[in-house]
């Protein structure tokens, strides 16, 4: 059976980061809640059952938390590309959508976000 496409996904990552326009936004890191789907095309399914076989979530935990760190963002769409721009550099994905949320910012609704996609 011949597989066309497989989704590597990493949900609800939840990261405390400098982000929005508002003075009361820039003065403490807030929790924005990052989804990101990566499709990859005509896979490999006779590697083996190794890890060296696949795509390993910590690169990606890990670079997000190094980009989260070292600044302070205005709007969830930099953010969604500055993401983007991780994971077109591994070179492997044909589709990848990434989006944020910010539960924290309105009482009367669950969450604001934004969400991009990215196609080779």
């Amino acid at each position: 059976m011949p597989i066309t496409t497989s989704k590597f996904f990493l949900k609800d990552y939840a990261v405390p980061i400098s982000i929005g326009i508002h003075d009361f936004e820039k003065t403490r890191r807030q929790t924005v809640i990052i989804n990101i789907e990566m499709y990859l095309e005509n896979p490999t399914t006779q590697q083996g059952d190794s890890i060296d076989n696949t795509i390993n979530y910590d690169f990606l935990r890990s670079e997000i938390e190094i980009l989260t760190k070292q600044r302070h963002f205005n709007l969830q769409e930099t953010l969604c590309e500055e993401i983007i721009k991780i994971i077109i550099g591994k070179n492997l994905f044909s589709k990848i959508i990434v989006s944020t949320s910010k539960p924290d910012i309105y009482k009367d609704c669950k969450t604001v976000g934004f969400e991009m996609i990215y196609e080779k």
